[in-house]
């Protein structure tokens, strides 16, 4: 296992110097799963909350968290991110999946923002549903790819 990249030798927190690193194209995937009852699946599909449109809300509101990643996360790099894209599609009658991608050239990977795009997706979701099912759960937070870097590529094989 590698070491943690965030501690110095004495245990101190640190933003992790990249400026040495060679500036590439980077991609991340990640997904959130969103279980509630059938009821109120149906109900985010016909549209019917005085709130707004749920999947608009919350695409928007996961676009707006992966721009502002460095801002939440402590030691995060700030990014101009080149591009972030959220799906949100029911997987059956009673969970509905959130995907993200997000992509970067820069010297740092975007796995944290492709991570709390789908986080964020799902906590709106919640959000603006809260009122009709309390039992709602947000599930499976999980990167599923990632490309660039001196890492290379991964991908979630399950």
């Amino acid at each position: 296992m590698d070491e943690l990249t965030h501690f110095d030798a004495e245990g101190a927190s640190r933003m992790v110097d990249v400026g040495d690193k060679q500036v590439t194209t980077r991609t991340a995937r990640a997904e959130a799963l969103v279980q509630m009852q059938p009821a109120t699946l149906s109900r985010i599909s016909e549209g019917g909350f005085q709130k707004g449109d749920v999947l608009e809300v919350a695409r928007l509101a996961g676009i707006m968290a992966a721009k502002n990643t460095a801002q939440l996360i402590p030691l995060c790099h700030p990014l101009g991110l080149d591009a972030v894209e959220l799906s949100l599609q029911p997987v059956d009658d009673q969970q509905l999946r959130i995907e993200s991608l997000v992509r970067v050239t820069a010297r740092t990977g975007v796995e944290m923002e492709a991570l709390t795009a789908v986080s964020v997706a799902a906590l709106t979701v919640y959000d603006m549903c809260k009122s009709i099912d309390r039992e709602m759960t947000i599930a499976s937070v999980r990167l599923l790819e990632k490309t660039g870097g001196r890492s290379g590529h991964f991908k979630r094989e399950d």
